[in-house]
């Protein structure tokens, strides 16, 4: 154990509430809890050329039921080791859950895989790996449900192995979400899912290769995400959010953490029972996926939302609000600043026209108001969206500081579309040129030059 707690490193650092915090709590670098358990691996890890995997013959060598004794077995503030010893740095698992005050605490250097073996995963027989329409699916790997103070934390690896043949089939789980895309929904498991869990932590562990979701959290008090790798294949991997806090949740924290996944680096999902709110997303790196997103579903509210010190390097959408007629709400009270995005195909993309889950009209309309873009600066072109539902539910936004900083000669030009909104220039200014006639828009104040912070230091190579 001394050689673990070393290699963790425990220091608690205060994380500082700035003016932007909207987390209502004072929330601290996370502590390794002392163990009441360690276990050591059996199986070893090996390559194939594309991914970290195991010998077809450890494939039925499950490590479920002696990972979830020793969790049972362990009392509130301990936490349940995973070592590897001598060559031996894998576990392999089905369906895990956590219980009160229990962390799963995956050490440096070992992998814990999920199993390629839907029939562990199903919730009903025959209902898992497979492309239905019918009722059933997958069991998460991890379940934290109506716990408190759980967490999963260590230098490690949770490998969901989403682009991997699951057994018996000649398709992987990804491969099923694409079958998908035409109906029906992809029966695949999601990688950790906390319901009704406050004060639940993620602690500088890596998330890798989900089949779908890595993180959902929901309907609860009190989520920590720190110094989290979430590392998942560019745009070959559908549905694979990286983290998605859900409705009924509140005093959320993200922080310096690096995601990069084939869907939503965050998506903020509104969509009930209750409102999302009081949540912080600070110091962090994005890369390829669909950016710092809410929505789709808003129909439960979204409210007090700070981004601040973010980079989105790369990926499909930036700053990303989005949702439709059919599941819409009330977003509102929402900051982004020290935001630097480049080489992004829809820099800042805020639409209540994604038709993505379904039809863009109906009986649910969104409204995004109170929105305020500060300090954010953009290279790369790509399209801009202010893009309201229709005269009532219109998309306000200001801009305080936001600047194109290769606006006079950019690689790719900019696009915009712009309807049913209210776009006010704030007192840090903006070089945004917001294309006009429009169709029901108005605008407060005009673009102007201005002086441009530097992104020279935000955008760093995702850590290995």
């Amino acid at each position: 154990m001394p050689r673990f707690l070393a290699s963790l490193g425990l220091i608690a650092t205060l994380f500082v509430p700035s003016l932007f915090s909207q987390d209502t709590r004072t929330v601290t670098e996370p502590v390794i809890p002392p163990f009441c358990a360690s276990l050591d691996a059996h199986l070893t890890s090996v390559n194939d050329g594309k991914f970290d995997t195991l010998a077809p013959a450890d494939e039925s060598k499950l490590d479920t039921e002696r990972i979830q004794k020793a969790m049972d077995a362990c009392g509130k503030g301990k936490g349940v080791a995973l070592q590897a010893k001598g060559g031996a740095n894998a576990f392999l698992s089905g369906p895990l859950e956590l219980r009160d005050g229990v962390t799963l605490v995956v050490d440096k250097g070992v992998t814990l895989f999920e199993t390629l073996d839907p029939a562990v995963m199903e919730t009903a027989p025959g209902s898992c790996g497979i492309v239905s329409t019918g009722p059933g699916g997958c069991k998460p790997l991890i379940s934290v449900s109506h716990v408190s103070g759980a967490g999963v934390m260590g230098d490690g690896v949770i490998d969901g192995r989403g682009g991997e043949k699951l057994l018996g089939k000649n398709k992987s789980a990804w491969d099923l979400a694409e079958d998908a895309r035409p109906g029906g929904a992809q029966k695949v498991s999601r990688l950790i899912v906390a319901d009704h869990a406050d004060n639940f932590t993620l602690y500088r562990i890596t998330l890798k290769n989900s089949p779908n979701f890595h993180v959902s959290y929901k309907a609860g008090d009190g989520f920590t995400v720190w110094g989290v790798k979430i590392d998942t294949p560019q745009r070959l991997a559908r549905n694979t959010d990286g983290v998605d806090p859900g409705g009924g949740s509140r005093n959320i924290t993200i922080t310096h953490s690096y995601f990069r996944e084939g869907d939503d680096n965050v998506a903020i999902k509104g969509g009930g029972p209750g409102e999302l709110t009081n949540m912080t997303v600070s110091h962090n790196h994005f890369y390829w996926g669909h950016g710092m997103s809410i929505g789709s579903e808003t129909n439960g509210g979204v409210s007090k939302l700070r981004v601040f010190d973010l980079s989105l390097d790369g990926p499909d959408s930036g700053i990303r609000i989005k949702s439709m007629g059919t599941r819409g709400g009330l977003v509102h009270d929402a900051v982004y600043d020290d935001i630097c995005i480049r080489n992004s195909g829809r820099p800042i993309d805020i639409t209540m026209a994604y038709a993505a889950n379904g039809p863009a009209k109906g009986p649910s309309p969104p409204t995004f108001k109170d929105i305020t873009l500060k300090n954010v600066r953009i290279s790369g072109g790509g399209k801009i969206l202010f893009d309201g539902y229709d005269h009532d539910h219109r998309a306000q936004i200001a801009l305080d500081g936001v600047w194109l900083t290769d606006a006079a000669n950019p690689d790719k030009p900019y696009t915009y579309t712009f309807d049913y909104a209210d776009i006010t220039y704030g007192a840090g200014g903006s070089n945004i040129q917001l294309p006009t006639p429009a169709t029901d828009v108005t605008i407060t104040g005009k673009p102007s030059a201005g002086k441009t912070g530097t992104c020279a230091d935000k955008f760093v190579p995702f850590p290995r």
